[in-house]
């Protein structure tokens, strides 16, 4: 599928409604708006924040998904992030954990250094990056109504999935979360039954 000239899917209401759907999964967000997105939709214990680590979600993602198969594991990410961490996708193919789903919010754009144009909209197709790493339920979404999709795939935790979601160019306001590691670590290692470090 091409690029969306004028994608229509509003990234704070998707992520919104993502939650939602999907009460029980554990988020990793990434770098910046991702996790602006997701703090947005509410902020729980089974959010887990990224103030930095350009490029580092998904190997948190999948780093989670093998240690907690139990689990439903969420990496909300943006285009820019996920293009730095092109590797990762890789080692994930090689591992295809069944809890994972990474959800990629493509605006086109790195959306934290000035709204510059990113590699997914002069041609890179992350689509066809992440079936060539093995990852072959992956899918671009430009429809909003595609969210019963994904959820469905972050609920039943049968496969490895990669969504690409076109969301609008736009600059929304920030949401911040807490910035303190410790706390946010502390409270997902409890939602996980696991001890405070």
């Amino acid at each position: 599928m091409s690029r969306p000239t004028s994608p229509s899917i509003n990234r704070r209401e998707f992520v919104a409604e993502l939650v939602k759907s999907s009460p029980e999964a554990m988020f990793v967000a990434g770098l910046g708006s991702s996790t602006y997105d997701l703090f947005a939709a509410g902020d729980r214990p089974n959010n887990f924040y990224l103030w930095g680590a350009m490029g580092g979600a998904a190997g948190i993602g999948l780093g989670l998904a093998l240690a907690q198969p139990s689990k439903s594991i969420v990496v909300l990410t943006g285009d820019g992030e996920q293009l730095m961490g092109l590797g990762t996708l890789a080692t994930i193919g090689a591992q295809l954990p069944k809890n994972l789903t990474i959800v990629v919010l493509d605006n086109g754009h790195f959306g934290e250094t000035g709204m510059q144009r990113s590699h997914t909209s002069l041609g890179t197709d992350l689509i066809a990056l992440a079936k060539a790493c093995s990852i072959t339920n992956s899918h671009p979404i430009s429809d909003i109504k595609a969210i019963s999709q994904i959820s469905d795939c972050i609920n039943t935790t049968t496969q490895t999935s990669l969504f690409q979601v076109f969301v609008k160019a736009q600059e929304v306001p920030r949401a911040l979360p807490i910035r303190d590691g410790v706390h946010i670590k502390n409270r997902f290692r409890e939602v996980l039954g696991l001890d405070p470090l």
